[in-house]
């Protein structure tokens, strides 16, 4: 008898135990208390939801257990038990969560909230497959610390398909993320459909060959490679985004990285005439260039050129304008990126249209900044007008500071804080993105068994990342408001495909999500890298490639 109740006290013992560890949700909640018993789903379980934003939430869900354990639910308008879903009306996305052995309840203070919640639910779910679920009784009370919580893919330099940026979304959804930033432009590709610039996707989308290994490469691919997304592609993305409560915010790059735009539209350069093959020399690569010598082409390598869009002629303003008229229409976001970042001013240096522009606005080389740099920002200005009057707001990476911000931009700080510390002390809008810990291309280890962007002399580990602080201590607690969040980036010069690219950002992003949901006096290493480990388990699940996979 002695030996029977010592049994059952250890299973007892164990069930608590393995109980308790399955609250290990990341981003970590504000609140979580542990109860008795338990909620087992089945597929006679029966989802509550009655709006439209409630029955996104219980799609969602439904589409997650039938990839994950096979089955989905019914979905009713009204009920007492099993998953209900409310959304409210307030406007801090909170949510709380209570599950018992009647059911769960998930109350979100707005729509996204609520979607928030069903987030937590997924990860009170099993991590490996089954037909029951049982979800552990909890009470829940949640809400992130940032409006703005990010991930960035770059579709420039890499052209990914439509179906891999719906699972990138996914993925962002899954760790209660709320922007998609897309970069699809770029001096390697260029990959929207403007239909009124028609050899943007003819001749722009489409390169002749790409260096192999790491700039500057030890050889050309010698083979065409490109692609792009039609304008009914990007709105079932963009659909697709908006259902899973995600804003999508488009970058097309200017004036600097628009390589593949002038291959298609020569005028837009300064000087049309000088073959693209002239600036591939400049690093050192030209025996590594595929294709004819001749003429504008798309850049088979990676790195910073020097043939950047006309600020002198009207038509290259022109054209922007009408590709920014194609675009806005396609997506709803308040937000539209121009990058702005490394945009060498020699060119304009000696262009007779951009020095007579010059000339013309009256602006003069200081001790600050030469006459071009203000040129730039000219340029910056001119566009956030346009923007401003079809009721849009300007975004750019720093360097758009140079020369004097444009008065409603809002900037986005990559090159570590400073950039985002001074605009802030401006009063502009500000998201962090700092190379110091939210370049999720860099390396995760000392030594890769692939090519990444940093080459071992320097690399960024998830540690690090879960270390970066949103609110630089620079910043006065007025300042600190104009922080709207952060996000992490994906550039894929070393990203040729979808396998590489979880495999970058896994198990990244989960500590970017903490560092964007949970404040900064309740993070913990110890204890994320706790709740991590289960948070791997799903990943196996979602069949995703992630960083020390076994």
């Amino acid at each position: 008898m002695l030996k029977l109740l010592s049994l059952l006290f250890a299973l007892l013992f164990c069930s608590q135990l393995l109980t308790a560890q399955e609250i290990n949700i990341i981003p970590k909640p504000t609140s979580v208390v542990e109860k008795t018993g338990s909620f087992t789903i089945s597929n006679k379980t029966v989802i509550v939801a009655k709006s439209k934003d409630e029955i996104k939430s219980a799609n969602f869900l439904n589409d997650y257990l039938k990839n994950c354990f096979g089955f989905s639910l019914p979905v009713k308008s009204s009920g007492k038990k099993g998953i209900i879903i409310m959304a409210g009306n307030s406007r801090k996305d909170g949510y709380t969560l209570n599950s018992d052995k009647n059911g769960i309840v998930i109350k979100g203070n707005t729509a996204p909230g609520a979607f928030y919640g069903i987030q937590s639910l997924i990860q009170l779910l099993p991590t490996q497959k089954s037909t029951s679920l049982v979800v552990p009784a909890v009470s829940i009370t949640d809400a992130p610390t940032v409006q703005y919580r990010g991930l960035m893919l770059d579709v420039g330099r890499h052209f990914f398909p439509v179906d891999f940026v719906k699972r990138y979304i996914d993925y962002i959804a899954l760790h209660k993320m709320n922007y998609f930033h897309w970069h699809l432009t770029e001096d390697q590709g260029w990959r929207i459909e403007i239909k009124k610039y028609p050899k943007l996707t003819e001749v722009g989308a489409w390169r002749n060959g790409t260096i192999i290994g790491r700039f500057p490469g030890t050889g050309n691919t010698n083979e065409k490679y490109g692609g792009f997304y039609t304008q009914e592609q990007v709105k079932e993305i963009v659909k697709y985004a908006a259902d899973r409560f995600i804003t999508v915010i488009p970058e097309i790059e200017m004036p600097g990285h628009g390589g593949a735009a002038i291959a298609a539209y020569p005028y837009l350069s300064c000087f049309p005439e000088k073959p693209t093959y002239d600036y591939f020399i400049r690093d050192n690569t030209d025996e590594y260039w595929a294709g004819e010598l001749g003429g504008k082409q798309v850049m088979q390598s990676w790195g910073v050129y020097d043939d950047i869009f006309c600020a002198g002629k009207e038509t290259t303003f022109e054209f922007l304008e009408n590709v920014l008229d194609e675009i806005i229409p396609l997506f709803p976001s308040k937000i539209v990126h121009i990058g702005g970042d490394e945009a060498p001013k020699i060119n304009w240096e000696y262009c007779p249209n951009c020095q007579k522009r010059i000339k013309d606005l009256g602006i003069k080389t200081d001790k600050t900044h030469r006459a071009e740099h203000y040129l730039q920002s000219y340029f910056v200005q001119r566009m956030e007008k346009y923007l401003n009057a079809k009721g849009k707001t300007l975004l750019g990476w720093d360097e758009i500071l140079e020369g004097g911000l444009a008065p409603n931009a809002w900037v986005m700080s990559w090159r570590g804080e400073k950039g985002g510390i001074e605009a802030a002390k401006q009063h502009h809008n500000v998201i962090m993105t700092p190379t110091t810990y939210a370049y999720i291309d860099y390396q995760q280890a000392k030594h890769e068994d692939s090519v990444t962007i940093s080459n071992n002399k320097g690399y960024l580990d998830i540690e690090k990342v879960y270390s970066w602080k949103i609110y630089p201590d620079a910043l006065t607690a007025t300042e600190k408001e104009y922080v709207q969040g952060g996000q992490a980036n994906l550039w894929t010069e070393y990203v040729s495909n979808p396998s590489k690219a979880e495999y970058m950002i896994f198990p990244r992003v989960a500590a970017v999500s903490e560092v964007l949901w949970t404040p900064q006096s309740e993070k913990n290493w110890e204890n994320f890298s706790k709740r991590l480990e289960e948070q791997k388990k799903r990943y196996d699940l979602w069949g995703t490639n992630y960083y020390g996979k076994q």
